[in-house]
C-alpha cells in the first residue's frame, strides 16, 4: 500500500469512526501531501476578514460559507464552489477549527462530491491553556504552507 493509500485509508476510517455524511477526517499534514502527491484540492471556507487578518493557506481555492460580520451563511457556496472544483476531484475542506469545514464538506457531499474531507484541527487549531490557538493542532502550529497579508 502506498503513502497515499495509508492516508486515505486512514481518514475513510476516521469519517466511519466519527460517522461522518462524507468520506473522511484529514490531519493537516496528511492534507499537504495529498495536494503535493495528487490533483487534490484544498478550499479554505474561513470568512474574507479571517483570510485578510489571520493568513491564507498558500494555492488553496477560498470560498466563505459564513461572511464577517455576522457570520451569515454564504447561500451560493455550493454554485461557487462547483463553478471552480470539479464534482470528480477529491476536495479537502478546512476553517479556523474544523466546524465550518465540517458543515462545507457535508454540503459538499450532498452536491455530489463523492471525494469530500474534513480537514481536522483547521488552520489555527483548538485553544491552548491559556486560551489561544495556533500552537496546539493546526496547519499554522504543523508549519505548513501559509502567508499573511
Amino acid at each position: 500500500m502506498s503513502k497515499i493509500d495509508v492516508i486515505i485509508e486512514t481518514a475513510k476510517q476516521r469519517g466511519q469512526q466519527m460517522k461522518l455524511g462524507y468520506v473522511g477526517a484529514l490531519l493537516p499534514a496528511e492534507a499537504q501531501i495529498l495536494r503535493e502527491t495528487t490533483s487534490a484540492i484544498i478550499v479554505d471556507v474561513r470568512s474574507k476578514a479571517e483570510l485578510d487578518f489571520v493568513g491564507r493557506i498558500t494555492g488553496s481555492v477560498e470560498i466563505e460559507l459564513k461572511t464577517y460580520p455576522g457570520m451569515k451563511p454564504n447561500p451560493d457556496f455550493v454554485s461557487q464552489l462547483t463553478a471552480v472544483v470539479p464534482l470528480a476531484t477529491t476536495v479537502m475542506f478546512i476553517c479556523r477549527s474544523g466546524a465550518r469545514s465540517h458543515e462545507a464538506a457535508s454540503a459538499a457531499a450532498a452536491a455530489g462530491y463523492r471525494s469530500a474531507f474534513n480537514v481536522l484541527e483547521g488552520f489555527e487549531g483548538d485553544r491552548d491553556p491559556a486560551g489561544h490557538r495556533n500552537t496546539v493542532g493546526g496547519w499554522r502550529a504543523a508549519r505548513l504552507p501559509w502567508s499573511q497579508s
